[in-house]
């Protein structure tokens, strides 16, 4: 079905003749574009979501695997310069660029895919009248999400000055407010509000009728997703940031640990948990972290066959998964506590058993280690300024948390040791305590001493824990096992 005359064939010399040739568009690719417009146009959401989630990608890999899509010099006359379909088509070109290119996207293609967003954007935002656009939710979700991916990406590419030339560092400058963090936040932020979402959820959370509280736009399910999915985005944000706090409070509209109708995306609702997860771990909320990632993971145990078919979403699943397990392991050898079988299993068959040992046994390595392979790809939200010296400022915002949360791992690095022996004992003198830390007694440390550790094991075991609509707001309980 997709054999391409056009391609390449192996004999050096037919090759070149083949490059210097003008590029001809594949007939199932035009037809494929005619297609989509037309089924865009007429707001077919089944045909468009079919051939965003199934042609696309299957095109994709046969025609554009490591060069991209026509331009749109090229798309636009097939079409009749259709705008709306335009701006849409170029969110798919830049994106596949962002994913396929070798060497990643050139300068000049992250400015254009930002001013493309910009104009998707203007375009639904600043309509005195709901855009009468149907797209799958499928695609608003990843719409949003590659907006936020792209943003990260282009803050770690404009924090990189070793390998820029003096040309590109002009146009660095010269661009300064491409995807600046204020950008990024204005757009989600007014997603938010002209969708009416937060009100919305409440709503549902009060057991009243959304649709009273929706407004002209929020009424239309377009708007609402992208309302939607603009929260976990702006989670996703503060989380890149390091600002915990504000990550969560984004989400108090959500209630997070329960089924709804926004939860039919599994990719988004991982990524949720995943982002809501990790802030409640650096918030020291370890019980509340520990309870997103089971829940998440029991998730994805029963629905993986689901999202199975789908290569390109489960690469990130995948991804995202290991990458909970490893914070699980962390929480809970911080915070020991009973969990669900089933998933006490995998991290018994993954082998996780014996860095969580190394771990309770103060091994600081392995907790950097499984940090450091865990944790989201950290942003300054301010780039290098024009004056900086030429070096690599990539790992900064990565180094900063690393050094939070291990200056909170040393402190409590003793803990294990000491919550292993009051677990045998109800009542146990201060010295007799001191005599069996062997560790306590080479290092010569007093009876004040070890009563300091004791305070601080006091201390970390009282925790905040949420119960619910929202996910700040909680009270202290006793973490005891």
């Amino acid at each position: 079905e997709y054999y391409d005359e056009y391609s390449h064939t192996g004999d050096p010399q037919l090759d070149f003749e083949y490059e210097r040739q003008p590029y001809t568009m594949p007939e199932n690719v035009k037809n494929f574009l005619l297609n989509f417009s037309q089924a865009i146009k007429e707001g077919n959401l089944f045909e468009t979501q079919n051939m965003y989630e199934v042609t696309f990608p299957q095109l994709s890999d046969h025609h554009f695997d490591k060069t991209s899509w026509p331009d749109e010099q090229e798309v636009a006359p097939l079409v009749n310069d259709d705008k709306v379909f335009m701006i849409l088509y170029k969110e798919l070109y830049y994106r596949h660029i962002h994913a396929r290119q070798p060497g990643g996207p050139k300068l000049e293609q992250r400015v254009n895919s930002f001013l493309n967003y910009c104009d998707f954007f203007n375009l639904i935002l600043s309509s005195q009248n709901p855009v009468l656009l149907e797209l799958p939710d499928i695609w608003l979700w990843e719409l949003v999400d590659e907006f936020v991916y792209q943003f990260q990406n282009f803050a770690q590419y404009r924090a990189r000055l070793t390998d820029k030339t003096e040309e590109e560092m002009e146009q660095l400058l010269s661009n300064n407010n491409v995807w600046s963090i204020l950008c990024i936040l204005n757009v989600l932020h007014s997603l938010v509000d002209i969708s009416n979402i937060k009100k919305q959820l409440q709503a549902v959370a009060e057991g009243n009728d959304p649709q009273a509280v929706a407004g002209e736009f929020g009424g239309h399910s377009f708007y609402k997703m992208l309302g939607y999915f603009s929260l976990v985005g702006l989670l996703r944000v503060h989380s890149l940031l390091g600002d915990y706090y504000q990550a969560i409070k984004v989400l108090e509209p959500i209630e997070l640990h329960k089924k709804s109708p926004y939860t039919h995306i599994p990719a988004c609702q991982i990524s949720t948990s995943y982002y809501v997860g990790f802030a409640y771990m650096m918030m020291r909320r370890y019980s509340d972290a520990i309870r997103t990632f089971s829940s998440i993971l029991l998730y994805i145990q029963r629905t993986k066959q689901l999202y199975s078919m789908r290569s390109y979403q489960n690469d990130q699943i995948n991804k995202q998964t290991d990458q909970m397990y490893h914070l699980l392991a962390i929480c809970l050898v911080l915070h020991p506590q009973y969990i669900d079988e089933s998933i006490q299993q995998v991290l018994r068959e993954k082998n996780y058993h014996d860095s969580m040992y190394k771990m309770q046994c103060g091994d600081l390595d392995s907790f950097k280690s499984f940090f450091m392979f865990a944790c989201p790809r950290f942003v300054s939200p301010c780039p290098p300024s024009s004056d900086a010296p030429l070096e690599d400022y990539v790992k900064d915002p990565l180094e900063h948390q690393l050094l939070v949360f291990m200056d909170e791992v040393r402190q409590q690095k003793e803990l294990p040791i000491i919550r292993s022996y009051l677990k045998l004992y109800t009542t146990l003198p201060l010295e007799k305590l001191a005599s069996f830390d062997t560790k306590a007694h080479e290092e010569g440390i007093s009876d004040k001493e070890l009563l300091v550790h004791l305070l601080c094991f006091k201390h970390m075991k009282n925790i905040v824990w949420t119960k619910g609509s929202s996910g700040l707001e909680g009270k202290f309980q006793s973490g005891s096992e």
